[in-house]
């Protein structure tokens, strides 16, 4: 600093300026690092070539049902997996009219799913009604609406007090944001929305706040609850009874049209609430506590979720409590609050159950609702900050791509061959899908498991093999390539085992790495599925051709 003396006056004129704004430097500080975290999260989830479609969660197991338009694109798929939610819905940005037959074969509901419309419509007007720029477009969307929320939260937090990044902390880095960006899903989007409608009531601006969340009950019909803003204070007159029932009515206006239709042009339960949804009051709520409880001795560095799940399960309960036990029904937030705080009740195992749950996204406008009425000062901290605890997960929910089980290394006139096509490595059907922590990535096998290694020279490759072998009780494992054994091993209980083959050569095209085991697979944990043995940080290194004969 001694060196640029004119840097000084402006530090001191920054300085100057976000105290006469009554900003904490240190503070605004903080804020800026969220946002750079994100920033710089959001890049790791970029794959070359296909995009930011790995938010979006496509299963393996769907692809045959999939639409032609989605099969013709570059986009990642998660081998032996289900896939999730936003899979189905962006089928439907592809058209939001839900007029292609394919689409009662591609989307598992599609009158349930068609009701959640306008996130499908604004990726397919984003995307101009090309597939693989609606792809990214649908991708995209939550990427915005975070940052917008960002910027919108300001206005009930802005960067004057730790205490009040607690309250936009919690609730940006909150688990049920982060997982709605990590998996393309609609409740970001739609707390967003509910926060607009919240401000522009805020402004004086009531019609414009009931247009909001007429829109936004298009994207989620639990939307409508954010309506309950528009309630007005218990000593208003019967008048602005009245207008309320009208603003409600607007609000319900476009989703109720939207259904019929569904009813009418798409055909099923378009009134569809969605396979166990909902229960009886704490039923599902109380099965969680269980579960979580049940599954925490199991919780490791690799597998941490049940631990995620009980902050979960502490900072909803907390919310729940607080705005329950402090009625006040003259603020907007609070009778949202209210309402999501009733849904929790009766919430059903569909939300519930997995970890940490949907709940923890369901429940958002809830959390926002209880960081904006938690009053501030000492007294309160302890109940702030159990209402964020899921703050602490965000890392786990926010870990970038698992990738695809491998690393290849070597030079590129080897790696790739004349027509770019890359050595290339793919797991069969009997491998579960990649895992990560950290550094380390690895698959489980549920039985014998087969990987596909292609050699895109005309000679043959000289590569080294490396890896580890965990197994979840005792077996021998053997390895073999193309039906020739290479190596052999026993391993005990839970034993591993780091292995290098050197000096294997790979034929042109296509060879099969066989791994063979003598016993039957089993359960590790609470690990549901049947379990032999991990490969884990599978590395080819590719060394050399191997010469022609003369």
């Amino acid at each position: 600093m001694a060196g640029n003396p004119g840097a000084r006056p402006m530090i001191r004129r920054i300085q100057e300026g976000l105290r006469h704004r009554d900003i904490d430097p240190g503070v605004g500080l903080g804020y800026a690092a969220v946002v750079a975290l994100f920033l710089w999260t959001l890049a790791q989830f970029y794959i070359p070539g296909k995009g930011l479609s790995y938010l979006i969660a496509f299963g393996a197991k769907q692809e045959e049902a999939r639409l032609s338009k989605i099969r013709k694109l570059d986009y990642f798929v998660t081998k032996a997996s289900d896939g999730y939610d936003a899979q189905y819905y962006v089928q439907i940005a592809m058209d939001p009219s839900l007029q292609n037959q394919a689409l009662k074969r591609a989307v598992d509901s599609l009158p349930y799913r068609g009701r959640r419309i306008l996130f499908a419509s604004t990726a397919y007007a984003f995307g101009l009604g090309q597939p693989a720029w609606i792809l990214q477009a649908f991708a995209l969307q939550n990427v915005v609406s975070w940052l917008l929320l960002a910027v919108l939260l300001l206005h009930w937090f802005p960067p004057r007090t730790w205490d009040n990044f607690i309250r936009w902390g919690g609730t940006m880095l909150s688990i049920g944001v982060c997982l709605s960006f990590r998996n393309a899903l609609f409740d970001g989007p739609s707390l967003l929305l509910i926060a607009f409608g919240v401000y522009l009531l805020d402004k004086g601006r009531p019609w414009w706040s009931t247009a909001v969340f007429a829109l936004s009950g298009l994207g989620k019909e639990t939307n409508l609850l954010g309506s309950a803003a528009l309630l007005p204070k218990l000593t208003d007159g019967g008048r602005a009874w009245g207008l309320a029932v009208v603003r409600g009515l607007l609000t319900v206006a476009p989703l109720a049209l939207w259904v019929v239709y569904i009813a009418l042009f798409v055909g099923g339960k378009a009134g569809d609430p969605g396979a166990r949804n909902f229960d009886l009051p704490f039923a599902a709520y109380g099965r969680k506590w269980g579960d979580v409880l049940e599954n925490l001795p199991d919780v490791s560095a690799f597998n941490a979720w049940p631990l995620w799940g009980l902050l979960m399960l502490v900072a909803l309960t907390v919310q729940f409590l607080y705005l329950v036990l402090r009625p006040q029904w003259n603020q907007a937030w609070w009778r949202i609050g209210l309402s999501f705080a009733v849904l929790m009740i009766f919430l059903g195992d569909a939300v519930w159950e997995g970890y940490p749950g949907a709940a923890s996204r369901v429940l958002l406008p809830m959390q926002l609702a209880f960081n904006v009425l938690v009053p501030a000062g000492r007294g309160w901290w302890a109940v702030l900050v159990l209402g964020n605890l899921t703050m602490l997960a965000a890392p786990a929910a926010l870990e970038s791509p698992t990738g695809e089980g491998y690393v290849v290394r070597g030079p590129d006139e080897l790696v790739y061959g004349s027509a770019r096509e890359k050595f290339a490595i793919e797991y069969a059907d009997e491998w579960y899908p990649v895992e990560r922590n950290n550094n380390d990535y690895w698959c489980w096998a549920g039985g014998n498991g087969v990987i596909v290694v292609t050699n895109p020279q005309p000679v043959p490759l000289v590569v080294r093999l490396r890896f580890a072998l965990n197994v979840a009780t005792p077996r021998t494992v053997w390895l073999q390539l193309n039906g020739s054994q290479l190596w052999s091993t026993e391993l005990d209980d839970h034993s591993s085992l780091n292995v290098t083959l050197n000096e294997l050569m790979l034929p042109p095209g296509p060879s099969k790495l066989v791994f063979v085991t003598d016993e039957p697979p089993s359960r590790l944990g609470s690990d549901p599925r049947p379990l032999a043995f991990r490969l884990q940080n599978l590395r080819v290194d590719v060394q050399r051709p191997v010469p022609k004969a003369n």
